[in-house]
Formats: C-alpha cells, sequence, structure tokens
C-alpha cells in the first residue's frame, strides 16, 4: 500500500542579505538598479538608498539631469554599497518562490536591532 505524502506548502520566510554579490544578483535577477534619494530640504542627512525596478529604472536615468523622479539619482554599486555598510544594514527579502520573482525588500539593521 502506497503512502500518502504530507501536503506542505513552502512557507516563504523572510531572509536578510548583507554580501555584495548575493545582493547584487538578488538585484539583477529583478532588473533592479541602484539608487539613491535626496532627502526633503531642511531635513538633512545622508541620502536615503533606494533599489528601482524595471521601467522606472530606465526612466529615473533619462531624467537624471533634469527633473528627476522623487529625486532619485541611479547610481553605482560601489557607491551604493559604500552607504549600504556604512550604516551597517541589511536588506530583507522574502524567499523565492518558483516561477515568482518578487521585488519586495526592506532595509534592516545587521545586527537586528530595531531602527529607529
Amino acid at each position: 500500500m502506497a503512502r500518502r505524502g504530507l501536503n506542505k506548502d513552502k512557507v516563504n520566510m523572510p531572509k536578510v542579505l548583507t554580501e555584495r554579490d548575493e545582493i547584487r544578483q538578488w538585484a539583477i535577477a529583478r532588473a533592479g538598479t541602484p539608487a539613491m534619494e535626496d532627502r526633503p530640504t531642511g531635513i538633512g542627512g545622508p541620502p536615503l538608498l533606494r533599489l528601482v525596478f524595471d521601467q522606472y529604472a530606465l526612466n529615473a536615468g533619462e531624467n537624471q539631469y533634469g527633473d528627476r523622479p522623487r529625486g532619485l539619482d541611479l547610481v553605482d554599486w560601489s557607491e551604493w554599497f559604500e552607504e549600504f555598510e556604512k550604516h551597517k544594514l541589511g536588506l530583507l527579502v522574502e524567499d523565492e518562490r518558483p516561477g515568482l520573482l518578487d521585488d519586495y525588500y526592506e532595509f534592516v539593521p545587521r545586527d537586528g536591532s530595531p531602527r529607529g
């Protein structure tokens, strides 16, 4: 008599990426490009890191010398990683699911402490 296997759907768990190659490969697989966003006038501080995807990334690049969408500047990976590492960040992403490349991400502290 054949035993029935349990139908266990894989539960997607978030994971934190910290290695440059791992992050770059994750973003490139989703047509992602590194970018930085200016902080609003009067707030000051370092620029905000972003990853932009698909057509939005292309449009931001075309407009980098004129009106930039939401103040985004496309930057190279080395400049992006410099800020990423300076602020000791990790990139929280969902586990990959077959047939789906989700581009959701969130920046989190590497040490696991809450962001304040």
